[in-house]
């Protein structure tokens, strides 16, 4: 198979374009933004380094109803878990005023860790390249630039090993009902989807978020897994709360994915948490 793929997601210089901004967000969705970032300054005031919405919401196509609101939030400092509690409170409300979202999702960190070392082919990478900046001075200045290489896909995604048993400890931990086990097929599905892609980035020679297409690309070289990722894509949009499916997860898709990954890239580099 050639590997002269077309490059996709990529500026004139091969790395990767930064995706989404604040005039793609649908006018659907244009009030929840807006009241999660009055809501933030509430709740942080001058600790609040910077905030960035990441997702379908900046890149334009988010559901109305069906998406998620993604929300990643800077602080000076190193967040307490006082203050994971507050951007739960703050996702939990926002969730119920709007009906134009399906949930919200934030990810809260402190700024250093945001640009430390370990973190730059990770975190870093996730703010300066799948972040759109909604408060605050942008990380971004402070980071590389980033092509889609094996380093790359080995500190975004080579850790699948070790987070499969604490996926399957949180499937067993569910109950059977839709509510439950609905955002758990959601969330393996698009993680196993995206890790999946990253697994064949370098080779493909480009960047997209768009399930379907990662699906696909990795399909490619992986066509005995093909469908598997096909069906994952459409789950990651489309979940059902299915404990079959969240089983074959943890069972066969997943430890396939993760002895593939340290074969091809490697193991990432371990975090202190």
């Amino acid at each position: 198979m050639s590997e002269n793929v077309p490059s996709k997601g990529l500026d004139p210089q091969g790395y990767i374009a930064r995706e989404g901004s604040l005039a793609r967000v649908p006018h659907a969705f244009r009030p929840v933004v807006a009241m999660a970032r009055d809501r933030l300054l509430d709740v942080f005031g001058s600790r609040l380094h910077s905030a960035y919405l990441y997702g379908s919401i900046p890149r334009g196509t988010a559901r109305v109803g069906r998406s998620d609101l993604d929300l990643l939030v800077a602080l000076r400092e190193e967040p307490t878990e006082a203050d994971r509690d507050a951007v739960r409170a703050l996702g939990d409300a926002l969730d119920k005023e709007f009906p134009e979202i399906d949930g919200v999702g934030t990810l809260l960190y402190g700024r250093a860790r945001l640009l430390s070392e370990l973190e730059t082919y990770d975190l870093g990478w996730f703010v300066a390249c799948l972040c759109t900046p909604l408060l605050g001075d942008d990380l971004a200045e402070y980071l590389p630039r980033y092509r889609p290489d094996s380093l790359l896909a080995r500190e975004t995604n080579g850790d699948l090993a070790l987070l499969l048993p604490r996926w399957r400890a949180r499937i067993e931990a569910a109950d059977d009902s839709e509510e439950a086990l609905r955002p758990l097929v959601r969330f393996m599905s698009r993680h196993l989807v995206r890790t999946g892609f990253t697994l064949v980035m370098p080779r493909w020679n480009g960047w997209t978020s768009d399930l379907g297409e990662m699906a696909a690309a990795c399909g490619t070289y992986y066509p005995e897994r093909a469908e598997q990722l096909r069906e994952a894509a459409v789950r990651g949009h489309e979940p059902t709360g299915d404990r079959a499916v969240l089983m074959s997860y943890v069972d066969d898709l997943g430890p396939w994915l993760a002895d593939e990954y340290a074969r091809v890239h490697g193991v990432k580099a371990s975090r202190p948490d």
